[in-house]
Order: structure tokens, then C-alpha cells, then sequence
């Protein structure tokens, strides 16, 4: 009950939002053209082309989804469940609504990019992958097959992202077999490629911030400099020189990818032995708490 009561109306609208997109990038761009979507949404769309018609794209994501969201309630939480299974109900009623009810032809091409294979992989993975990202990014999941890759991967010694992708190759190596041909299933490794890397663009952000670990032995200086320089929360950490056994702080300062030469030459500029090191930041999580 606990959980429950930690659900926000704004992650709802927002999953609303997600399950729409994903629905349109789906419909209008991969399934007309026979191109797969990967995990238990691109095994809906090869059941419903080869089941009878009353199975539709929407029925499998339903019946697919929901139980492997219910299977690892335990796992993930009820926060978790109930986000996911609002997401998948939003994207198949929005699958139905555009297939089955809207005044939109998607039998024979994409409305939109009309038969061009590389149009269709690239917008349709993209779309849906902002819709995934959306997903992830308000406290849920819009396929059934992540849920089972955090359940299954450890106990099959794989990491997540491989569980997932080997059960991608194998849905695509399958659609090859059923068409009789590997034309769509290697497109449809264009639409997952590039729905992998917009989900990352909208989970982290497009441009990730940087974090700097200055090692250096005038921190006072240095500290003072950039946080004038920026007006920006810096870290001081106790060191010890592994060569010369003498003390040194390391500071730690967070800062985006057009400040570092600026940072480096203020830094230089006190200490001309400091060492800089510079590592991607995939977000960051402020509160309104002192600055250390």
C-alpha cells in the first residue's frame, strides 16, 4: 500500500503520452511494411500477421505483456507493475484505435514514408523508442521482455542488454524463417538499433553532463576559482599520491562539455601539475540541500 500511495498523476499523463507515440511509430511506419519491433512488441506483430484475423496487434500486446508484468511483480514492485500495465493498455488501445477505427490505410504501406524500408526502420524505431524512453523514464516499462531480462539474465549469467538482445536475434532469425526471407528481419535490426539509442538519448539526455576529477595539491585556489567562475557545488576528496605518498585532494566538480576547456585552463593556471580527468555523467539528481 505503501507504493501505491507513491503514484503521481503527472507519471500517468506522461505514460498516456508514451504509449501514444509508441502506437503511432509502431502502426504507421513498421507494421505497414512488415518491419519488426524488437521484444514482445516486434512477437506481436509477427503473431498477429500470421494468427487469424481477430488477433490482432493490440490482443497480443495485451495478453503477452500484462502476465510477464504480473510474473515479476515481486521483483519490481507494485509502483512498477502498475505503471508498465497502464503504458502497454495505452499502446495497444492506440495500436487498435489507428489500425482498426481511425480513417487510416496501414495494409499495404506506411502512410507516411510509403514502402521505403530504411524510412520506415529508422522513424519507426525512433518513434518508438522515445515512447520507450518515456516510459522508462516515468517509472515504467512498455515491454514485457525487459522484465523478464532483470528476472532470468543473472541466473543465465548474461547481463540484461544481452539477455535482451539474444532474445532479439532469435525473434528476427525466426521472422526470417516464417517470411522466407532475411530483407525484413535485417531492416528490422535498423529500426532496434536505432530505438536503442533515442531510448538513451531520452532516459539520459542528448547531451550528457561531464564530470571532472581534479587531483591536485592547492584545492583552496582551485575551488574558489571555479566556483566563482561557474557558481556550481564542488567536492573535496582526501588523497594520497601513489608515487610520491603525498597528500592531495581530489575535486570533484560536474559540469557540460563547452565548459571543460575553460575549466582546465583555470585549473592549469593555479596548479600546472594538476591532473584532470574527465568522465560522462548519465544525470544528475539535484535537491535543495547545502552546497558541499
Amino acid at each position: 500500500m505503501k507504493q501505491l500511495k507513491n503514484l503521481k498523476p503527472v507519471n500517468f499523463l506522461f505514460l498516456t503520452v508514451a504509449g501514444l507515440v509508441n502506437a503511432f511509430g509502431i502502426t504507421l511506419f513498421l507494421y505497414p511494411v512488415d518491419l519488426y519491433d524488437s521484444g514482445i512488441s516486434g512477437t506481436s506483430m509477427l503473431l498477429a500477421q500470421i494468427t487469424p484475423a481477430g488477433m490482432t496487434l493490440s490482443v497480443f500486446l495485451i495478453i503477452l505483456n500484462i502476465p510477464l508484468f504480473i510474473y515479476g511483480f515481486k521483483k519490481q514492485g507494485a509502483e512498477f507493475t502498475i505503471y508498465s500495465i497502464y503504458a502497454v493498455v495505452i499502446y495497444s488501445l492506440g495500436s487498435w484505435l489507428i489500425t482498426d477505427i481511425l480513417p487510416v490505410d496501414v495494409s499495404i504501406a506506411s502512410p507516411l514514408a510509403g514502402q521505403d524500408l530504411l524510412l520506415c526502420a529508422l522513424f519507426g524505431g525512433m518513434i518508438s523508442g522515445i515512447g520507450s524512453g518515456i516510459t522508462i523514464r516515468y517509472g515504467g516499462a512498455i515491454d514485457g521482455i525487459e522484465v523478464m531480462a532483470v528476472i532470468f539474465a543473472k541466473k543465465l549469467n548474461l547481463t540484461v542488454g544481452t539477455f535482451v538482445m539474444v532474445y532479439n536475434v532469435i525473434l528476427y532469425v525466426i521472422c526470417g524463417f516464417v517470411l522466407n526471407s532475411w530483407i525484413l528481419p535485417l531492416y528490422s535490426i535498423v529500426t532496434y538499433m536505432a530505438a536503442l539509442k533515442t531510448i538513451d538519448f531520452v532516459v539520459e539526455g542528448i547531451d550528457r553532463s561531464k564530470a571532472a576529477m581534479i587531483i591536485t595539491s592547492m584545492p583552496d585556489e582551485i575551488c574558489s576559482a571555479l566556483s566563482q567562475e561557474f557558481g556550481c557545488g564542488i567536492t573535496r576528496l582526501s588523497a594520497v599520491g601513489g608515487y610520491s605518498n603525498q597528500p592531495k585532494t581530489a575535486v570533484y566538480f560536474v559540469l557540460n562539455r563547452f565548459q571543460i576547456n575553460k575549466m582546465a585552463n583555470i585549473v592549469h593556471s593555479i596548479d600546472t601539475y594538476a591532473y584532470i580527468s574527465i568522465t560522462e555523467v548519465a544525470d544528475v539528481f539535484k535537491y535543495n540541500q547545502p552546497t558541499y
